[in-house]
């Protein structure tokens, strides 16, 4: 229990404004069952209690537990209210104020979304969603293992992408733009996109193997740079074939490896991308992937992903990427 005394100063130019002043404050206080009386006589004693002086010549008093107490401490609660393109997140515990934010002022625009099964998490990230998509003007890519989001997306007018080894939609892994890459050449950074792809589907690859990869990649690239029309953007047919070409036992054997994703029963990724990207919010429903695709389908996505990330950062617009059941699919997220 603390004995606190509470004060509040009005301060204005002309008499009638001062009592304009004090009225206002006072309905305020009445708003939050709260009493304010005038310092009749004690005006003096009143302003020099507020000055940061430390001397208190007000003897009225109220007691206080320690958590109400706590609110008028300075810098006990941390308020977080811009201005611009903020989304609601909610209401501060403490002083109850709105919390209004605008991720992209933030040092760290990341964030994660916890809580107790049926504690409202994905609808959270719907409200998000919702609202990141009438405030803002940015692109939203949500991966969604569940299918839980395709209403919505559907709602707001966005596409659906179904990734499965019995659908129509293809996203092609080997798919490359010119602005891939921060550095000059994209090519880099896609190679090692598709080692990660191979060491998927390889299990463990050996440094000599990557190596036969790296060099095969680079020539059926090469090929596509000198005449890049959409039509010939090579596949993992193109990378399957000229790794054959390599000849030798570690060539073989990773074209062994190769097969099953290449002329097999799990080739659902051995296929020019046929999805036109336009809308700006865009869902990949993963939830049909089986267990042997799972993790080869999120790295993928996350490739086109981050295909879309390069191209809008070219223009300088932003993009929202909203990952649900991030435990169950998370693999290696660069983005």
């Amino acid at each position: 229990m603390f004995l606190v005394t509470i004060l509040v100063m009005n301060l204005a130019d002309k008499r009638q404004k001062l009592e304009n002043n004090v009225f206002q404050t006072a309905g305020i206080a009445q708003k939050y069952n709260c009493a304010l009386r005038r310092l009749v006589y004690q005006q003096e004693q009143g302003f020099v209690s507020s000055l940061p002086l430390g001397v208190n010549q007000v003897e009225i008093q109220r007691g206080l537990t320690t958590s109400s107490t706590a609110i008028f401490v300075p810098f006990t609660t941390q308020e977080l209210f811009q201005s611009g393109e903020a989304l609601y997140y909610g209401v501060n515990a403490l002083s109850s104020n709105l919390i209004m934010c605008d991720r992209k002022k933030l040092k760290n625009p990341n964030g994660l979304i916890l809580g107790t099964p049926g504690a409202g998490k994905s609808f959270s990230a719907k409200r998000e969603i919702t609202n990141s998509f009438l405030i803002t003007t940015d692109d939203i890519a949500i991966i969604d293992p569940e299918a839980e989001y395709s209403p919505l997306v559907t709602a707001l007018g966005g596409q659906v992408i179904k990734v499965s080894p019995t659908s129509t939609q293809y996203i092609n892994p080997m798919d490359i733009n010119l602005n891939y890459s921060e550095d000059d050449d994209p090519l880099i950074l896609k190679s090692d996109f598709i080692l990660s792809l191979m060491e998927l589907m390889m299990g463990k690859v050996e440094p000599d193997e990557k190596s036969i990869i790296d060099q095969c990649l680079r020539r059926v690239y090469h090929r596509f740079f000198d005449d890049p029309r959409p039509e010939k953007m090579p596949v993992l047919q193109d990378l399957y074939e000229e790794i054959q070409k390599y000849g030798g036992d570690k060539a073989r054997h990773v074209v062994d490896c190769m097969a099953i994703y290449v002329t097999g029963s799990l080739s659902v990724f051995n296929h020019r991308t046929n999805v036109d990207i336009k809308s700006r919010i865009v869902c990949y429903d993963i939830k049909e992937l089986g267990k042997q695709l799972k993790k080869l389908g999120m790295l993928v996505v996350q490739d086109q992903v981050w295909g879309r990330v390069t191209v809008n950062r070219e223009v300088h617009k932003s993009t929202r990427l909203y990952i649900d059941e991030f435990h169950r699919v998370a693999t290696r997220c660069r983005i």
